[in-house]
């Protein structure tokens, strides 16, 4: 269950530099920043529950792995963010990381 909070919340972690890059344009500033405050409240209460445990250090980086993996992808997909070789070869090490922290840690 607290490995389903975890990746919960690394979901949210991606939606608060979303919220932040939407907020650059258009008249919505204050909707995209309000979702963006949103998601990281979320996110924290998130990862505060996944630790109860999953060890401190696994949760950090499990989350933040997801977050910076995620808002890569929105950023390739979304907003044509360069996509090159080393750009994806380092996102899938870290991906691969956060998987090997899950096969690997204690719960």
């Amino acid at each position: 269950m607290n490995w389903i909070v975890l990746v919960l919340a690394g979901l949210f972690e991606i939606g608060w530099p979303l919220g932040m890059k939407l907020s650059e344009s258009g008249n919505q500033k204050a909707l995209w920043i309000g979702f963006a405050v949103i998601c990281m409240a979320v996110s924290m209460i998130c990862l505060w529950y996944a630790q109860k445990t999953i060890p401190m250090g696994t949760a950090y980086a499990v989350w933040t792995g997801i977050g910076a993996a995620g808002a890569f992808l929105l950023g390739v997909i979304f907003f044509g963010d360069s996509s090159g070789l080393w750009r994806v070869l380092s996102v899938s090490l870290i991906i691969l990381g956060v998987i090997g922290l899950k096969l690997s840690g204690k719960e």
